[in-house]
């Protein structure tokens, strides 16, 4: 199993961090990681996204919407069965005060493949996780 977790405070209110998030259009503006991104955010629903993996390596991920509370949570991923990989992404938002919001990411793969992909990608989910989130926390600041 892989754990990559990054936990940020942002200097803005917890509705617009999460506009940011959900405002998919303007991610090639904020994020190197996820370069783009389409969904309705609906459980059960694809979310389609371009996602950099190395400077030269650029792949589309479908994955599938498993929870979604606006304003909170947001949680999607892939299963692969019978317990072959499975990951989950969440991004999860708390307000500290009216003005500033704990942002939590985390990804989690598992299943019988999850050490090989976790051998030959760790280093490259990790840094595109921390730009995603560094960008997030940036967007946010700003627009507040």
């Amino acid at each position: 199993m892989l754990t990559i977790t990054f936990t940020r405070e942002i200097q803005a209110p917890r509705q617009v961090v999460w506009n940011v998030i959900t405002d998919t259009a303007s991610y090639a503006q904020w994020n190197p990681f996820v370069t783009a991104c389409e969904s309705s955010f609906v459980i059960g629903s694809p979310i389609v996204m371009k996602v950099r993996l190395l400077p030269s390596l650029t792949i589309t991920q479908k994955e599938t919407i498993q929870q979604h509370r606006p304003g909170e949570f947001l949680a999607y991923g892939i299963n692969i069965p019978p317990s072959i990989l499975s990951s989950t992404r969440q991004q999860i938002l708390t307000a500290i005060d009216e003005n500033t919001t704990r942002y939590e990411s985390v990804f989690i793969l598992e299943g019988l493949l999850s050490s090989l992909v976790s051998l030959m990608l760790k280093k490259h989910l990790t840094k595109g996780f921390n730009e995603m989130t560094d960008g997030l926390v940036a967007r946010a600041n700003s627009l507040a």
